[in-house]
């Protein structure tokens, strides 16, 4: 009886973690945006807007800063004319990218394994 309640409690545990990760990733642009700074470390708001497809500027905006407070992204201002702002990853945010590549392998094998006749 003690290993289920063991394993249960490990169970919980594990739920509660993806839960807490669920939260902060949660919506259907931001992991998109992720993906986009894993693949291409470094991206203009432009390049993001052009690499989420469907995104408005005003939610691009509003993601950017959610992530930003989840310090899984960081906005840096160039000292150029007219100013650029380049965002990135944090080395927080880049804990993520082994997720999105197996995410983005595993949607490579899925979309095969849905199409073959």
């Amino acid at each position: 009886m003690k290993d289920i309640k063991t394993t249960s409690n490990s169970c919980d545990a594990h739920v509660r973690a993806v839960n807490d990760a669920m939260y902060v990733l949660s919506g259907k642009w931001k992991i998109s945006i992720l993906a986009s700074l894993c693949f291409n470390e470094k991206r203009r708001f432009t390049d993001l807007l052009n690499d989420v497809s469907g995104i408005s500027n005003k939610m691009l905006s509003k993601e950017l800063k959610e992530l930003e407070i989840n310090k899984l992204a960081q906005r840096n201002i160039l000292n150029t004319h007219p100013v650029s702002v380049l965002y990135e990853l944090t080395p927080h945010g880049k804990k993520l990218t082994s997720v999105i590549r197996n995410l983005s392998d595993w949607g490579t094998e899925h979309r095969k394994e849905i199409t073959k006749d």
